[in-house]
């Protein structure tokens, strides 16, 4: 009888081990820098070609490896971290393992030179799929210089499912700026295809935050501070003005290694719960150190999911901290005693008579007349009312209850006729017509208007561009800078005048038509941060998402007061549109109540 189970070959068994650790050239880089921090490096430069593709160079000035040290590397579970099983309960460094190397040697040609501080000369190792090529002496500085080449050269199904090299190298961006951030202390430098694209000097950890994510961020943060017997929060987390819908920096680091925790997560979102929309997301770096005993970082091969013997304890910290700093550091409003253009307020009198006051209504008053005027009392009344029923017509409108009736109907008379419209609530146009009762939301009816005429515009190469008296500067992040080179074409077509300053410098010349007056760093980040979360590379996605996120900043808000020509102008945009029942996004923009609905309402 034939055996079923057999032992795999090692070749086998070391690309399957690779598997686990390698995914990617990020996963590569990621792997040697942690090392190089762990070696005792204070400065680290990382050289890319094809966002590592063909060639990955991570150059360290470490303590570096004897020969025997430099062979034993490659070996399979060969680490210098732990000797014993406890030493897995009381880590301190970043790779432990000892899978990494053998790893990465699996499926690449890798080159290694290092010398030790001791020795006159280093050595020069040479592997391609785990097989020891070429070893020699050679003359080095102190440290370690591994080079990569050719990855996933003898696995061509996984360098099939690699990427583009844009989003290749923002996952390589994304694995810098995480253990950059963690040590401050370590110099960086990153070069992809001969430009130098990080530059970070040894700083402070708020000045390595300003480096890498602009001098906005200077402003923008809050410092967290509190140490207790189970843990030490410190770090920073942004200002109550500088909370944003879309692209939030957010970052834990629990004894000097990032790792990601849904759960502290809800504790910071916590802290700023009914202080910010719910809608918009706090950017933050947070230093967590507690004992290396307490938590367990062996239960995942990326090292990113940790586990805390007291995480409720922990969480209940977290958030105290971070609330703790927003409350004591934001600014709070302040009573201004200037009394220009102030009402006189009387001083009170003991000799001058009092007049009680007089009671004054309309004895022609009649409640069942079709024509009264209102007062203010009604009109309060009114307005309550109009804002408690408005939020119960919403509801309706997203449950799907109404039947959907074309607006071609709506409108089907001359507009002279049909447009009689009138608000509600301030942000729902109700509209009468022979088919019912049309309720328009202004906000999503605006977007649909823009996001068409955007998109037009765009295709037919007729977006004005407005220009600005004074070009306005900012600095876009390393990892946002990336994306922004293959999105400039799609700006240009929906009449942005955009100018590379260079090392992710963008200046503002012109914004299309419709545009002016938007915080404009804030509305391109936004729609940056839109394609680096929903990524993209076909043309036509890339502008639709550009243009929604513009449709979105631009359009009317709710809340806002419409006059009857705006009302009507909106609604005979909405009625030219091609799709006017739904948003880009496939929200509904309005309803229709027939006649016999609302009497059976009434009944």
């Amino acid at each position: 009888m034939e055996c079923k189970v057999r032992v795999l070959s090692q070749q086998v068994a070391s690309q399957i081990a690779a598997g686990e650790v390698v995914n990617r050239p990020a996963s590569v880089v990621k792997e040697l820098v942690e090392n190089a921090v762990d070696a005792g490096a204070d400065s680290i430069k990382v050289i890319l070609s094809d966002a590592g593709r063909t060639s990955i160079q991570v150059i360290d000035n470490g303590c570096g490896m004897n020969p025997e040290d430099a062979r034993t590397s490659f070996e399979r579970h060969a680490t210098s971290k732990i000797k014993e099983s406890d030493d897995l309960y009381s880590l301190t460094t970043f790779g432990f393992r000892g899978e990494a190397l053998p790893s990465i040697a699996a499926v690449a040609e890798v080159q290694l030179r290092t010398r030790t501080a001791d020795s006159e000369t280093g050595i020069e190792i040479s592997i391609k799929a785990s097989e020891i090529e070429n070893q020699e002496p050679c003359v080095c500085p102190v440290g370690s210089s591994f080079t990569v080449r050719n990855l996933f050269y003898n696995v061509p199904a996984r360098r099939k499912f690699l990427k583009s090299n844009q989003t290749e190298f923002g996952h390589i961006l994304t694995e810098m700026e995480r253990v950059s951030i963690a040590h401050p202390e370590v110099a960086f430098e990153l070069t992809h295809q001969g430009e130098q694209i990080l530059s970070l000097p040894a700083s402070a950890v708020k000045q390595r935050i300003v480096n890498l994510f602009g001098r906005k961020m200077n402003e923008a943060l809050l410092p967290v501070e509190v140490e207790t017997s189970v843990v030490k929060v410190s770090g920073f987390c942004s200002n109550l003005d500088s909370v944003k819908g879309k692209g939030a920096k957010q970052f834990f680091f629990v004894n000097g290694r990032f790792m990601r925790h849904p759960y502290f997560h809800k504790a910071v979102l916590s802290a700023y719960e009914g202080l910010v929309p719910e809608s918009d997301q706090p950017s933050y770096f947070l230093f967590l150190d507690v004992p290396p005993e307490t938590i367990d970082v062996n239960i995942h091969p990326t090292k990113t999911e940790i586990k805390f013997q007291d995480e409720q304890v922990i969480w209940k910290i977290l958030m105290a901290a971070v609330k703790e700093s927003v409350g004591r550091f934001e600014e709070m409003p302040t009573i201004d005693f200037n009394t220009t253009d102030m009402p006189d307020i009387p001083i009170y009198d003991a000799s001058r008579p009092i007049t009680p006051p007089k009671v004054s209504f309309n004895p022609d008053f009649n409640p069942f007349s079709s024509t009264r005027v209102e007062t203010g009392q009604s009109r309060t009344n009114r307005e309550n009312w109009s804002k408690l029923y408005g939020d119960a017509i919403e509801r309706k409108v997203n449950e799907g209850e109404i039947p959907f009736t074309p607006m071609s109907e709506m409108m089907a008379k001359p507009e002279e006729e049909i447009l009689k419209p009138y608000q509600f609530a301030d942000r729902f146009i109700l509209v009468p017509s022979e088919q019912g009762l049309m309720i328009i939301d202004q906000h999503r009816a605006h977007i649909r208007v823009l996001y068409d005429r955007f998109m037009a515009n765009a295709k037919s190469h007729a977006a004005a561009s407005q220009g600005l008296l004074f070009p306005e500067m900012f600095q876009l992040s390393a990892n946002d800078a990336v994306v922004f080179e293959e999105l400039k074409p799609r700006f240009a077509a929906l009449g942005f005048d955009l100018s590379d300053m260079g090392r992710g410098a963008i200046a503002v010349q012109g914004v299309p038509s419709g545009m002016e007056g938007q915080d404009y760093e804030r509305l391109i980040t936004d729609m940056i941060a839109d394609i680096r979360i929903n990524p993209t590379h076909e043309e036509d996605r890339q502008l639709e998402s550009l243009a929604l996120a513009m449709a979105n900043k631009a359009a009317i808000p709710a809340g806002r007061r419409l006059s009857e020509n705006e009302m009507q102008e909106l609604v005979r945009s909405l009625k030219a549109c091609s799709m006017p029942s739904r948003t880009p996004d496939a929200k509904t923009v309005y309803i229709v109540r027939s006649v016999q609905e609302i009497s059976r309402l009434l009944d």
